[in-house]
């Protein structure tokens, strides 16, 4: 139910119960309040509660100067209560339930709040197998054959492998047996990407140290207290308890919907002036690897088409030659913004979600993330800004002739990011593509597999739409948790008048598997990297790349003798 309560004569607060729809009813009578009484001041109180979704909350135009106030206390899920457990053998039994008319498909299960593991082969990833060899023309990986036993006979399963600084999640379409090796090849249409495109590729090295898998989604599998197996064609899903754990007494909750809020406008008519608080955003889904396979690019950005040049190609303004083509498109988000200025939020938490957490997307302008909390999340943490369009080959410089669709003025500051990457671990913290005048500072981020902050796109030194980009006191520590090729602060492209200043990066991981354990540093400006000033920012020793860059860097005064001023001003503002 809701109750409307008039402030004043320009004034409204309507409070929102839980219950079927009531967000969406709360934001339409909020309308007929714009439109008939010419209430200016519209706040949607969100009483304690979760408020669980059959489809996205869109907000737009019409809602356009709205707040929506959690209070701290208002979780809006896109979860599924998984109940009616039975024990069955060692196993704890349920029967998948329906979710808008069909049976439910995941790839995350939580219990009493905490994330379970999906059944794998492995339970410490440092005890992941390495390929042998590949036969890209064929479309084969051979695998030592005592890496595929449990699985050889069901044919089924998914290989997650490890690629310099990305995975790839392939969906096993055949194990074939050949004595001490197993040849593996998997289904389309992620096979052909994958074996098209060279990079990221899967290693194989004179050292022996090519590329580690593990292998999930199998029954098999299923062998580890804390684990869970979800067998779509039978309608039942597993778990192994761990000793005393009794399923029929815990809150199980499964993700439904891809994504909870959507702010949504058009290119000529934005959604403004929003501001939403204090409201927890949890269990979005994102089953895009389960139907077509995940071979990324980049920072989650998976391939629709790549493949390799011979002889390569050689570009303009003094870029290196490139060697390969390549298109991508986005992964969900929880919460995604569109079309739309000034969109706020603050004190919010972004948590327990299979993808990205909240991304600013296409034709935004200005608006912020502020004291929010986004952890758990299986992909990026925060996304800002177009990585181009699909039909935008990712090796170009990206100007749009409408300016209006770059993501501009984005203030992303004195937020906590914390065991976001958890799946999807070519993911980074906060990753923020083609923008412009964007301020991303006094976060802090730790806990994540790959890059902490990530800023540009493009691997091009030519102008494009990026500029005036700021990364400043920001608390960047326990990052590259699962990948290598990685820093603390990484860019790309050309982005003229733009500042990565006063930060603090310290520990990070160092993963047993990566194939090059070297290959790592603090601060890492990429291909094309230019007209950037890099200065001021304490690192525990001058480990920096300059890889490819353009012209117009600056660099001054990094590394551990920076004034002790700076680490203690770095991370999250206090009040």
């Amino acid at each position: 139910m809701a109750a409307l309560t008039c402030v004043s004569a320009h004034a409204v607060d309507i409070t929102v119960e839980p219950g079927a729809y009531t967000i969406e009813k709360a934001l339409q009578n909020a309308r007929e309040q714009k439109r008939l009484n010419g209430t200016t001041d519209i706040r949607l109180i969100l009483s304690e509660g979760t408020y669980r979704l059959n489809a996205p909350v869109i907000l737009r135009p019409e809602d356009s100067g709205i707040t929506i106030d959690g209070n701290g206390k208002a979780v809006v899920s896109g979860g599924v209560q998984i109940e009616g457990w039975r024990k069955e053998g060692k196993l704890f039994v349920a029967d998948v339930p329906e979710y808008n008319g069909r049976p439910l498909e995941f790839r995350q299960l939580w219990i009493n709040g905490n994330k379970a593991v999906r059944a794998r082969d492995v339970a410490d990833f440092n005890d992941m197998h390495r390929i042998l060899s590949l036969d890209k023309p064929n479309g084969i990986i051979y695998v030592p054959a005592k890496a595929v036993s449990k699985i050889a006979k069901s044919q089924k399963g998914e290989m997650v492998l490890h690629e310099m600084w990305c995975i790839a999640n392939l969906r096993i379409k055949s194990i074939k047996m050949l004595g001490d090796s197993a040849a593996v090849t998997f289904h389309e249409p992620e096979s052909h990407i994958h074996f098209m495109h060279p990079w990221p590729s899967p290693m194989v090295n004179t050292d022996g140290r090519n590329s580690a898998f593990y292998l999930t989604g199998a029954k098999e599998l299923l062998d580890t207290p804390g684990e869970w197996h979800l067998d779509t064609k039978a309608g039942k899903i597993y778990y192994m308890p761990h000793k005393g754990e009794d399923l029929r007494k815990a809150t199980v909750e499964a993700p439904a919907l891809e994504t909870l809020l959507k702010v949504e406008g058009t290119p000529d008519n934005l959604a403004s002036n929003i501001l939403i608080k204090g409201v927890t955003f949890s269990h979005a889904t994102w089953m895009r690897p389960s139907i077509n396979g995940h071979a990324p690019l980049q920072a989650g950005m998976y391939m629709i088409e790549a493949y390799k040049m011979r002889p390569k190609h050689i570009r303009p303004n003094g870029d290196h030659k490139l060697d390969n083509q390549g298109w991508v498109g986005r992964p969900a988000a929880a919460v995604s913004v569109n079309c739309a200025e000034n969109i706020n939020f603050s004190e919010c938490t972004f948590i327990h979600n299979a993808s990205t957490g909240i991304d600013f997307h296409n034709y935004t302008k200005g608006g912020s993330i502020d004291r929010c909390v986004i952890k758990d999340c299986g992909g990026n943490g925060i996304v800002a800004g177009s990585f181009g369009p699909e039909g935008h080959e990712a090796h170009l410089p990206y100007n749009p002739t409408d300016e209006r669709i770059i993501c501009t003025g984005l203030n992303i500051t004195n937020n906590l990011i914390t065991d976001v990457t958890n799946e999807d671990w070519g993911c980074i913290g906060i990753a923020a593509g083609f923008v412009r005048d964007i301020n991303i500072s006094y976060n802090e981020i730790s806990e994540v597999s790959y890059t902490g902050i990530s800023m540009g796109w493009g691997w091009n030194r030519q102008p494009c739409a990026m500029a005036n980009n700021k990364i400043r006191g920001n608390f960047i520590h326990h990052y590259a948790k699962h990948m290598y090729d990685t820093a603390g602060i990484y860019t790309l492209g050309a982005q003229p008048l733009s500042y990565i200043e006063e930060n603090v990066i310290d520990n990070i991981y160092t993963p047993s598997y990566a194939h090059d354990p070297h290959h790592w540093f603090y601060l890492y400006t990429d291909e094309g990297s230019s007209f950037i000033t890099v200065r001021n920012n304490w690192t525990p020793s001058e480990k920096f790349l300059k890889n490819a860059n353009g012209p117009g860097n600056t660099w001054e005064n990094n590394g551990p003798n920076v004034a002790d001023s700076i680490k203690v001003n770095a991370g999250i503002k206090k009040l």
